[in-house]
């Protein structure tokens, strides 16, 4: 998964990674937002899910304390770091300054 990542995140155009856990109460309310943003910005944005505890070496390398956390990359550079659950509003705004 790691050489896909890294190829995922180097994506002109911003890509939108989400740290989650199945396990986790908060990270179920940011899926379906995250669904409502990927299919209103289409082709403009990417979105992707990473699962911490089958990618503890990603989580690891991006130091991800807890879930949900939300990352925004664009040609491979960190532009976004943030835990905690995010409306969609939110993050079209820091979307529309990357």
């Amino acid at each position: 998964m790691k050489a896909n990542f890294d190829t995922l995140i180097n994506d002109t155009r911003p890509v939108v990674v989400d740290f989650h856990a199945v396990w986790c109460g908060p990270c179920k309310m940011q899926s379906p937002i995250l669904k409502e943003l990927a299919d209103e910005l289409g082709e403009r944005v990417r979105v992707i899910k990473i699962d911490v505890d089958q990618n503890p070496e990603i989580a690891s390398r991006y130091q991800i304390q807890s879930v949900p956390t939300l990352m925004i990359f664009k040609n491979g550079v960190i532009k976004y770091k943030q835990a905690g659950v995010h409306n969609k509003s939110q993050l079209k705004n820091t979307l529309s300054t990357i």
